[in-house]
């Protein structure tokens, strides 16, 4: 797909350096686990998540001595800082005041219009964009009994049409109290831990509003089964135009929530690739090496190379010459030895104690054809 003619239009929305919305590519989020007040902690977390590929970091605030920690964070990140403020209205002020380039709001926790209404007269004032959302959950604890028990008989179908209904409707409220002060700088979100009810909510946000999106998995779980449930709702929405900004969310390090974040922006081609795409062959009784070994090994020494260079370590004469005619980079191990291809075309042959640092020579070699472009 192309990610600027296909995409759904939006307002453009300035978060620090960072546009989202209005056509430009879509954006990648995490948000650190250490204590905010904890400085140094927080920008070593802050700094390996850009240096992964992140650009924009959340941190938590809940208390008045992470408000006063963020002035330095801020100082020392290498990208916009996003506070995010539940209950507190007054952490929301304080994070703007030191210099937060977004807000994350929920205003369905802070009952008092008055303090919404200070929130965004200082964020206004800031030029500080709001992002605004509602989660499934927060939807739940607000239906009554009655409500709650005719749900539970309901059609799954019918049950996801109605929290899509629910999840839209409070969202709306949100929305109206911000363009109430005309107030438009604001991205929204509409989250669940059910891909399904995902992919519904987002699209009824987007047939509704022209705002920019940030798509979500809430509580997706550890990286092995959240990366599924992530990757089928976000990969759906994407492939349909829909999203703006996003962030896959794991129990786990967050480092890894911006690397399969960017494979899935870059398998889908909403993003051009810019570090190497490795394939492998995922072995059968053919196969005569010992194939997975040398995957990791290629995938680590990959690591260093900062080119969108396609690489292919196979293991047989099956698949192997196929999927060389399609790599910049290719390897076709067999019984003891190994063919190297390099644009299609095989260059040498070599042991198979020789495989691996052969495959890497010829790696560098046509990562340094793209430095010279």
């Amino acid at each position: 797909m192309s990610d600027q003619a296909t995409r759904r239009p939006t307002r453009l929305v300035q978060v620090g350096s960072v546009a989202i919305g209005g056509g430009a590519s879509v954006s990648i989020q995490s948000m650190t686990n250490t204590p905010t007040h904890d400085v140094d902690a927080t920008l070593a977390q802050v700094n390996r998540l850009a240096e992964a590929g992140c650009e924009l970091v959340r941190v938590s605030v809940p208390r008045r001595q992470d408000t006063e920690a963020l002035a330095d964070i801020v100082a020392g990140s290498p990208v916009p800082i996003i506070a995010d403020v539940h209950f507190q209205h007054q952490r929301a002020i304080e994070s703007v005041e030191a210099g937060a380039a977004k807000i994350r709001l929920n205003p369905g926790n802070i009952s008092d219009p008055r303090q919404i209404a200070r929130v965004i007269d200082a964020c206004r004032e800031r030029s500080v964009p709001i992002r605004i959302g509602v989660n499934e959950g927060s939807v739940v604890e607000r239906r009554d009994k009655r409500r709650r028990s005719a749900e539970r008989t309901a059609l799954q179908s019918d049950y996801r049409r109605h929290l899509v209904e629910l999840m839209l409707a409070r969202l709306a409220s949100h929305v109206r109290i911000f363009e109430d002060r005309s107030f438009h700088d604001i991205v929204l979100a509409a989250k669940s831990n059910d891909a399904r009810l995902t992919i519904d909510a987002y699209e009824a946000v987007s047939q509704q509003f022209d705002y920019p999106l940030h798509l979500g998995v809430t509580h997706a779980g550890p990286r092995e089964t959240g990366c599924i449930r992530s990757v089928a709702a976000l990969s759906t929405l994407l492939t349909r135009g829909i999203g703006d900004t996003l962030r896959i969310s794991y129990a786990a390090d967050p480092v890894a929530e911006v690397i399969d974040a960017k494979e899935l922006l870059w398998s889908l081609q909403v993003r051009p690739r810019s570090e190497p795409e490795l394939i492998a062959c995922p072995t059968c009784s053919r196969v005569e090496v010992d194939l997975l070994p040398l995957v990791e090994q290629v995938r680590q020494r990959l690591g260093s190379i900062r080119a969108p260079i396609k690489v292919a370590v196979m293991g047989c004469i099956v698949n192997g010459p196929g999927e060389a005619d399609e790599a910049d980079v290719a390897l076709c191990a067999g019984k003891g030895r190994a063919d190297i291809y390099v644009h299609g075309q095989k260059r040498r042959t070599v042991p198979e104690s020789d495989m691996l640092d052969a495959l890497l020579e010829a790696c560098d070699g046509v990562a340094r054809e793209h430095q010279d472009d």
